[in-house]
């Protein structure tokens, strides 16, 4: 049981680790965030949620591999290699092609003129909530850009 426990310790440390070190990943975060906030308008089914979650988490785990590639392929040569530099983009490339399909289900899903009215009513009939919106957009913005403060085993706040 110990073995089990410290795995999901070093999972969740590892997610951190990602979410601390990749812009990329936080990116997709606050996208995710902001997909599952405006949802409600769009009246989607249960079978369209899961899939979206089924693409968040696809996209995000994508993404993490993609880092765990590239720093285990730093970690081998600092040198230009072919072979690396091949193991790098394919594995970039695969988190663009994921995503550019996440993109194409969501615009099956929040291409909806009529939601998008909802969307623009409710804030009309309660503009109180319009201020927290555009702070937590400014707010997702610094996330991505400056990411959570300190880096695992850097003494110094970061600096983007």
């Amino acid at each position: 049981m110990k073995k089990q426990l410290r795995s999901f310790f070093c999972a969740f440390r590892g997610v951190g680790d990602a979410v601390r070190g990749e812009a990329h990943l936080r990116f997709h975060l606050v996208a995710a965030f902001y997909v599952l906030l405006f949802s409600p308008f769009f009246e989607l089914s249960a079978a369209q949620y899961a899939v979206l979650v089924l693409l968040m988490g696809a996209v995000m785990a994508a993404e993490m591999i993609n880092t765990a590639v590239e720093r285990v392929c730093n970690a081998v040569t600092e040198e230009r290699n072919e072979n690396i530099r091949l193991a790098k983009d394919i594995a970039a490339g695969a988190v663009l092609v994921l995503s550019a399909a996440a993109v194409a289900v969501a615009a099956l899903f929040f291409l909806d003129g009529a939601a998008w009215l909802r969307v623009w009513d409710f804030f009309m009939q309660k503009p109180w909530l319009l201020p927290p919106l555009v702070c937590s957009a400014a707010l997702a913005v610094v996330f991505v850009r400056r990411g959570t403060g300190r880096k695992r085993g850097d003494n110094r706040d970061s600096k983007g």
